[in-house]
């Protein structure tokens, strides 16, 4: 009887982990470190009023939308186009990732602004612009059933950070990889293993499973993914800025 309770202890110890991962980790995605840090040599010393943020580009035809089934059918059913949808979500992630980047950076305290034209004349300025490297959609299906990284969205880009003087003249300071994706959260078929370990953890289980089915069915996954890569993207700014001086001490105080 000690022998099995020995046995079944670690097994029932993780178990438990993943029914309480189930629970705390439903919204949780993973941000991936800033990589592939550029510049030409040493940071040059320069001294910024604001920032402009432009709208990154976005290849439509590289988005990989949701590749489960019940997506496909759904894609059919309502009558648009593969091109179409691609394009939607091309679209929204570039907004997000501006919009979401411009208030990030707001709240730190930098003075950042949204740009869509040219960048104007007579001020010293931080261009921020840059590309969309991945848009993936992954598999909400394979999210909710398996999870654990199984069919996550993943959204990256490459950002590229210029100084523009007064007189219109820029000059390029740095540029670097950033990427989001939806997480390892546990899935149904995790957490459901937990209830067949012992009774008091399954209850734990289902919760935690049925959660985790709702949140993603009511989340837009390549969104969130933009929002989170937005807040890693202004994070990585405001510490370069703090670092090299590129704006006012009083505006990169937190």
């Amino acid at each position: 009887m000690n022998t099995s309770i020995r046995i079944l202890a670690p097994r029932i110890k993780c178990l438990a982990g993943a029914a309480l991962m189930a629970g705390t980790l439903l919204i949780t995605g993973c941000v991936s470190p800033t990589t592939g840090m550029h510049t030409a040599g040493q940071p040059p010393q320069v001294h910024a009023d604001v920032v402009y943020v432009y709208t990154f580009d976005a290849a439509s035809d590289e988005v990989k939308l949701d590749s489960g089934l019940p997506q496909q059918l759904a894609t059919i059913a309502s009558g648009s186009s593969t091109a179409a949808q691609q394009q939607q979500t091309a679209l929204k992630a570039r907004e997000q990732l501006a919009g979401e980047l411009v208030r990030n950076l707001q709240s730190m305290g930098l003075p950042a602004i949204r740009m869509d034209g040219p960048a104007p004349v007579g001020h010293n300025a931080l261009i921020v612009e840059g590309h969309f490297e991945k848009i993936d959609a992954g598999s909400r299906r394979r999210r909710i059933l398996i999870g654990l990284g199984a069919g996550k969205s993943d959204v990256g880009a490459a950002v590229t950070v210029r100084f523009q003087r007064a007189d219109g003249v820029s000059q390029p300071l740095v540029s670097f990889s950033a990427e989001a994706d939806s997480g390892y959260k546990p899935g149904v078929a995790e957490t459901g293993g937990a209830g067949a370990a012992a009774s008091h953890l399954s209850t734990a289980a289902e919760v935690g499973g049925g959660l985790h089915g709702a949140s993603e069915a009511n989340r837009d996954t390549v969104s969130a993914d933009a929002v989170s890569l937005a807040r890693s993207i202004a994070k990585q700014l405001a510490t370069m800025s703090a670092e090299n001086g590129w704006l006012p001490k009083a505006a990169t105080q937190q």
